[in-house]
């Protein structure tokens, strides 16, 4: 169990950042990258709140994005 502590303390990344960050992974795997409006219908949310949480990954990393180009997504890490 103190393993399992761990793992999720040492998790950075919020729910729906890391759903996102999940779905691009997969999307990967299939050499897609989603559009804006794929990511809005699998995770619920407005294209704003899909900006945003983009903009979050991109800052810490993750991806490289831009909201001249939003629908221009790489992947930089993946887990």
């Amino acid at each position: 169990m103190e393993v399992m502590t761990m793992i999720f303390e040492s998790d950075p990344l919020p729910d729906i950042e890391r759903k996102i960050q999940r779905i691009l992974v997969n999307c990967s795997f299939y050499q897609k990258t989603p559009s804006i409006a794929e990511l809005c219908l699998w995770t619920g949310r407005e294209p704003g709140g899909i900006f945003e949480v983009l903009k979050s990954l991109a800052n810490k990393e993750y991806i490289k994005w831009s909201p001249e180009k939003p629908e221009e997504i790489t992947l930089i890490v993946q887990f």
